[in-house]
């Protein structure tokens, strides 16, 4: 049982550790594009300005698949990402306190697109929620706590 007196991580402090995220993984897939791209920025930005077409199967594997991957794995092995990590929080089962199982995990990833889909409002709703839980967070039963450790 997820222990009465545990603090929730605020909107505020998972914004800011959404940045720190989002550093993370662009500093990991722009290289892998600029090489397969070979530096033409407007194809590893997608502008439709460059006069080489863009290849649909590294798009979706370097913006889609190695992204899902990686937080799932992270998640797995840290219940966090190094932003929450380096911000002091964990993201937990709602009701036991453990950490994430592979299900919650999915479930959690994907629950961030309906989040985002109208005005980021799944999103938001973690600055107005008793226990800090966005869309994403309540389809997959988890929250996210102050860790400790």
């Amino acid at each position: 049982m997820l222990d009465k007196d545990v603090e929730y991580a605020g909107f505020w402090a998972r914004v800011g550790a959404s940045l720190i995220d989002i550093v993370i993984m662009l500093t990991a897939t722009y290289p892998i594009l600029w090489l397969f791209y070979r530096g033409d920025w407007d194809r590893i930005f997608a502008t439709g300005l460059s006069e080489q077409p863009q290849i649909l199967w590294v798009d979706i594997l370097v913006n889609y698949i190695l992204p899902f991957l990686y937080t799932i794995i992270v998640w797995l092995l840290w219940s966090a990402s190094p932003g929450k990590i380096l911000l002091g929080m964990k993201i937990v089962d709602a009701e036991t306190g453990q950490n994430l199982d592979l299900k919650q995990s999915i479930i959690r990833y994907v629950g961030y697109f309906p989040a985002m889909m109208v005005m980021m409002i799944g999103i938001i709703w973690i600055a107005f929620d008793k226990r800090k839980q966005g869309w994403h967070d309540k389809m997959a039963n988890t929250v996210v706590i102050r860790s400790s450790d």
